[in-house]
């Protein structure tokens, strides 16, 4: 009884300890970059680099975390981790179509999964990612959470962050990027791994176009915001 309670406080605790800790130390490895080095080992691409380098949010251009924002989650700065509204549009969506419940991942939800856990659509990760998405919300500032996501989120096979595609995709630094390549830097995260922002599909065509209609009506609150 002891042991099996002891089990349930470290797996409670853990999380608020781990979050506590990227809110001053910058991660150095995440575990999804580590599984996806041993799925490419089991696949035989035994020679493929992980491309991860941290950038301070300061020194990222404003016009991908803008992008990203309108692209993933425009309520980021509104809501506490969960988009209820959104929730309830994907339900509806799912009901209609009879497809698996999508579109309601905010950018607090995917920095949890990217940051702590692992892809996937178990209800296990799903539990998890929604705890630790709780206390990231509690513990974080959003300017944080949206520096650790732009820096470990996947946006290419073995790539990790804006830094590290910026310079696989286009070989520049991020401080180099034009406008049009961030947008599209953006607009692959939904697939990062199957989209090439160097040879868009028709579909992330569409999804570059759409992003960059938004983004003269709309102001990045960032700067508003203060934090």
């Amino acid at each position: 009884m002891w042991a099996a309670l002891g089990l349930l406080v470290s797996a409670l605790v853990s999380p608020i300890l781990e979050v506590a800790c990227v809110r001053w130390i910058n991660p150095p490895v995440t575990p999804l970059m580590m599984l996806r080095q041993v799925e490419a080992r089991f696949d035989g691409r035994h020679s493929q680099q992980r491309l991860y380098q941290w950038r301070d949010i300061d020194q990222m251009p404003r016009d991908f975390l803008k992008a990203v924002w309108i692209a993933e989650d425009q309520r980021f700065f509104q809501h506490h981790g969960f988009d209820w509204r959104e929730i309830h549009l994907a339900r509806q969506r799912s009901e209609r179509t009879g497809e698996d419940a999508r579109g309601a991942s905010t950018i607090t939800m995917q920095c949890a999964r990217s940051l702590f856990l692992w892809q996937g659509r178990s209800w296990v990760r799903k539990g998890l990612e929604a705890y630790y998405t709780i206390w990231m919300e509690l513990l974080l500032s959003k300017r944080r959470i949206l520096e650790l996501y732009a820096n470990v989120i996947e946006m290419g096979d073995g790539v990790y962050g804006i830094e590290a595609a910026a310079r696989a995709h286009y070989g520049v630094d991020a401080h180099a990027l034009n406008h049009n390549q961030c947008v599209m830097l953006a607009a692959i995260l939904p697939a990062p791994r199957e989209w090439d922002p160097r040879n868009p599909t028709p579909k992330l065509t569409a999804r570059f176009q759409k992003i960059s209609r938004q983004e003269g009506s709309i102001r990045f609150p960032l700067a508003d915001k203060g934090k």
